[in-house]
């Protein structure tokens, strides 16, 4: 069993549980398409009962609210297959998987709530709690009972039994700046609302959050500059999305250290295996040199890179300005002999 207050720990530094293990990224892959992903938690002594509240709970009145410790049960099953059927997006293959994985119990203190119409189980949401904090985990309803907005009205009978419990903390998981399936987060309880600021690695108000904030966007803005730079000088250059940015998460391969940044920049005239980066947490560009510990046959579209799972090796050269690291670019493929096949774009 996690003790609460390891849970607490965990969520305070921007974890969050799947399955029966607990993880965390800060860049996610839909569609081949790449984000942020921004971790937020609610202060519950600054949360207020809003007007959206109060609508779904007028709205709503006439269905019976029960919490209680988390089972998974065939009716749940059920429900849980019926929503996976109208969503747009990708769920767990069922209930029992989403909240044990491959394993046959729990190591967290689940809650569930469940809300009926009549005797007819209609939604069930589930969180874990800590000892000053509590995590929402997932929610689902009946698709015909649409109307009533109860996934949002889940999340808000969650933070209200939070806070009624005294915690501290209610974390909602992650949005993701330009991917608006998740903007929903973002419009409940936001004056009480934080955001886990990735270079500082502080809670902030979600009020002082801006896009270009969101890492990834400032590693692609970053790299396009250099990108410029080096094509100003006759140097071609492609930034290209890392498919195995996140193969550190698998368990097989903890402890490996694997190359993990989601975009990098590859020159013309220099290896496959040399990398160009922008760390965020710096702020400095850095040209590194990876080993290659698995090829992959898999096909791979033009913005991709996926030939190789690689592992950092060493650092070659780093500056914060792009016309320093064009210049290293610049001798070293001088020193080669390989400038002049380097073709410009």
């Amino acid at each position: 069993m996690l003790a609460p207050q390891e849970l607490d720990h965990y969520l305070e530094r921007g974890w969050f549980r799947m399955g029966q293990t607990i993880f965390t990224t800060n860049f996610l892959n839909f569609k081949s398409n790449f984000y942020s992903a921004i971790w937020l938690r609610m202060l519950l002594t600054d949360f207020e009962q809003d007007n959206t509240q109060k609508k779904l709970l007028k709205k709503n009145e006439r269905f019976k609210i029960q919490i209680k410790p988390a089972t998974v049960t065939p009716e749940k099953e059920l429900l849980f297959f019926a929503y996976k059927q109208n969503i747009s997006f990708e769920a767990s293959a069922s209930l029992h998987t989403l909240l044990y994985g491959k394993a046959t119990h729990n190591v967290y203190n689940t809650q569930e709530i469940n809300i009926y119409d009549q005797n007819k189980l209609i939604a069930v949401g589930f969180f874990d709690l800590g000892e000053n904090s509590a995590a929402g985990i997932s929610s689902f309803y009946d698709p015909s009972y649409k109307k009533f907005s109860l996934g949002k009205h889940l999340i808000y009978l969650k933070i209200a039994y939070c806070k009624k419990l005294g915690l501290q903390y209610f974390y909602p998981g992650y949005f993701v700046p330009g991917y608006s399936l998740f903007d929903y987060k973002l419009n409940i309880g936001k004056s009480a609302l934080q955001y886990l600021e990735f270079t500082s690695n502080r809670w902030r108000p979600i009020k002082n959050f801006a896009k270009n904030l969101s890492p990834f966007q400032q590693m692609q803005d970053k790299l396009q500059l250099l990108h410029q730079y080096l094509y100003n000088i006759g140097i071609s250059s492609k930034i290209l999305k890392y498919e195995f940015f996140d193969a550190n998460l698998i368990p097989e391969l903890e402890g490996i250290v694997l190359f993990d940044f989601p975009i990098f920049l590859a020159c013309d005239g220099l290896s496959e295996d040399d990398l160009i980066i922008f760390n965020v947490l710096d702020q400095k560009y850095h040209w590194v040199k990876c080993k290659s510990v698995w090829a992959s046959t898999a096909a791979t579209n033009p913005e991709m890179y996926s030939s190789h799972v690689f592992k950092f090796d060493h650092n070659v050269f780093s500056s914060e300005m792009p016309e320093l690291l064009c210049s290293a670019v610049l001798n070293e493929l001088n020193s080669e002999g390989k400038f002049l096949r380097a073709n410009s774009m």
